[in-house]
């Protein structure tokens, strides 16, 4: 779990042939069983995400908040004057605004999410406070090929995509975002990206099993999201939350395991479930400062600077896009 990958805050049941009934029945018959993170954010996802990153043990969204605080004239140099600040996956606000008043010159901000609700309050609230920012949402899948606005086509571009979001990723479908983003920001053009640090496993496994349960309830608000849109009857209360730190492969693994034999109904779909059997709902994962940098170079992209929080717990990189 990291920054969200968000989706449609549309809350009519999806309909029977809609990328999220195929993407959930297609997860639930696989083995093993899996679903695509991006879902959880509806809008009772997005506020318990939101919810989390308050929580004690979940660092990330601290850590990085300290950096942008601090080093945000130093990141604010790679914002060409009258350029845009492209966002991934915006969200909320909060960590943009900082590096908006440590780069005035910049002109234009374009968060770009499928989260529709969020996306259009968010927007608004920049143009109140930003009167002289073009502010040119756009609703999007930002791990899909989508057109930048017109207005802002012909500026410099610079991405932001905080939050360890890249941690959601394979390392390979890391990388293909990493080119695709480049390819859309343009040749010269400089990344700032938030990663997520390996650490203690105990500090790690704390994060994403919060002793208020609210990672608990973001995890099985996805079978809500399911129940509530395509006709579903998962029984939540007959799953349990399980996270843990994954040494090997150096990634948090976030799973749904069904405490009995049971069969549950999906958009008319009937799937069934053995005691203990698990959906895979996430992987993040953590990089050291010189793997990612490995994987940046081998995507195109060229290591400008890096900045970690006082404890090294999370890196924030500028990169800059030369696709040798």
């Amino acid at each position: 779990m990291a920054a969200p990958i968000q989706a449609a805050l549309a809350y009519e049941p999806a309909e029977a042939g809609s990328s999220f009934a195929h993407d959930v029945i297609a997860g639930l018959t696989a083995r093993p069983k899996q679903l695509p993170p991006k879902y959880f954010y509806d809008e009772i996802g997005a506020q318990l995400f939101e919810d989390i990153t308050a929580s004690p043990e979940y660092y990330l969204t601290r850590c990085e908040l300290q950096i942008l605080g601090e080093r945000a004239p130093e990141i604010a140099r790679f914002f060409p004057a009258d350029s845009a600040l492209i966002e991934f996956g915006s969200g909320s606000s909060r960590k943009v605004r900082i590096l908006l008043a440590a780069a005035p010159t910049i002109a234009a901000y374009v968060p770009v999410d499928i989260s529709s609700q969020m996306l259009v309050q968010e927007a608004e609230a920049l143009r109140r406070d930003y009167p002289r920012l073009a502010v040119l949402a756009v609703e999007a899948d930002f791990t899909q090929p989508f057109s930048l606005p017109a207005a802002a086509a012909g500026m410099a571009h610079t991405g932001f995509f905080p939050g360890s979001t890249i941690g959601n990723f394979e390392p390979h479908e890391a990388s293909s975002f990493l080119r695709h983003a480049g390819r859309m920001l343009g040749r010269g053009a400089a990344l700032i990206i938030g990663v997520d640090l390996v650490k203690d496993a105990g500090i790690l496994n704390a994060a994403y099993n919060d002793a208020a349960g609210l990672t608990a309830k973001f995890n099985l608000n996805l079978l809500g999201r399911i129940n509530r849109e395509l006709n579903g009857d998962f029984e939540l209360e007959n799953f349990g939350h399980r996270a843990f730190y994954n040494r090997e492969r150096h990634r948090i693994e976030m799973h749904l395991v069904s405490k009995k034999r049971q069969k549950v109904s999906v958009a008319g779909r009937t799937v069934e479930f053995r005691t203990g059997e698990t959906i895979h709902t996430e992987n993040s994962y953590k990089y050291t400062l010189e793997y990612f940098a490995a994987l940046a170079r081998g995507s195109g992209w060229t290591p400008a600077a890096t900045w970690t929080d006082a404890g090294a717990n999370f890196s924030i990189h500028a990169l800059t896009f030369e696709d040798r």
